[in-house]
């Protein structure tokens, strides 16, 4: 069965801006206005993953937290990795990201706190319409990746330490290839996903790519999804998350703590879910809601493995 748009508990639903109010205790005494007054004209330092710039998404979600706290928002977009790096170096305040296994090495070091499931979509195995490698007849992704390499077909990969590339490298290594050991067939693109796109569509290639990018994208590019994940019946391991967690302001002092929790709240809350689900392309969903829940996972919180009994 096909992922179906995730319905908001009903519980809340009411409730409009619940999680922003949520985060009036932050600077004042309870009040929003106090919050508000709190925080307004400071600027929020985001840095994210290119896919939720790429698709304008950023621009819905950020607009109405712009102008209901009377704040600025600045965007870094960024490969995951390069995401990371910049707000271990205390250079953003937030950050959203989708590469879990990442998160958790960026939260078990102390960076970040307060992690938050946010979103969902998935990745889909691209390349040229007539499907050279013949990735569509393949019904499992190892054998997806297994054909790509045997054919010794065009892909370009992100190389660039992001969600995709990290995703993109471990379903080569659960088909028990390296990439180390592949030839001038295999094209280090060393570009955000947009770029990737471009030049895969330039050199008639395969590349791996989150939905979202490509939905948006597609009229721009002669590519096909040949091989689609869970949201389309597709395979588990090509579900792709995203998640935003606040930088420490134990290890920064001069992060705007504060502010970031106000963002995450807004993009968490009941409003910020909905903007999420309504981002579209030609009528297609780019981006499920993940944060709310009738049945709550706190484990979103701490890393994957935590063991609440010793702490670790």
């Amino acid at each position: 069965m096909s992922i179906q748009r995730r319905e908001f508990v009903a519980a809340i639903a009411s409730g409009g801006a619940v999680g922003v109010a949520g985060c009036a205790s932050l600077t004042g005494d309870g009040d929003g206005d106090d919050t508000e007054a709190g925080i307004r004209g400071e600027t929020l330092t985001l840095a994210t993953t290119t896919s939720t710039y790429d698709t304008g998404l950023l621009d819905e979600l950020n607009a109405p937290f712009e102008d209901r706290y009377g704040v600025s928002v600045h965007t870094i977009d960024q490969g995951t990795g390069a995401a990371l790096r910049t707000a271990r170096n205390g250079d953003a305040d937030v950050v959203m990201v989708h590469a879990r296994s990442l998160e958790d090495e960026f939260m078990e070091a102390g960076y970040g706190i307060n992690r938050r499931d946010l979103m969902f979509n998935d990745f889909v195995v691209v390349g040229p319409p007539d499907d050279p490698a013949g990735v569509a007849d393949d019904e499992s992704v190892e054998a997806a990746m297994t054909s790509i390499a045997e054919t010794e077909a065009t892909f370009v990969s992100r190389g660039d330490s992001s969600g995709t590339h990290t995703k993109e490298l471990a379903l080569w290594d659960a088909a028990g290839l390296t990439v180390e050991t592949f030839g001038t067939w295999y094209v280090d693109g060393g570009g955000g996903m947009g770029e990737i796109l471009t030049q895969a569509s330039m050199q008639a290639a395969y590349t791996l790519a989150d939905r979202g990018t490509f939905l948006d994208m597609r009229d721009e590019i002669d590519l096909e999804i040949h091989l689609e994940g869970p949201i389309e019946d597709g395979p588990d391991e090509l579900m792709n998350p995203y998640g935003i967690v606040a930088v420490n302001p134990a290890v920064h002092e001069h992060v705007n703590y504060d502010l970031a929790m106000a963002y995450i709240g807004f993009v968490t809350s009941t409003e910020g879910q909905a903007i999420v689900e309504d981002v579209s392309s030609d009528g297609e969903q780019l981006f499920f809601p993940e944060a709310l829940s009738a049945e709550p996972n706190f484990q979103q919180y701490v890393p994957e493995g935590w063991d609440p009994a010793n702490g670790e």
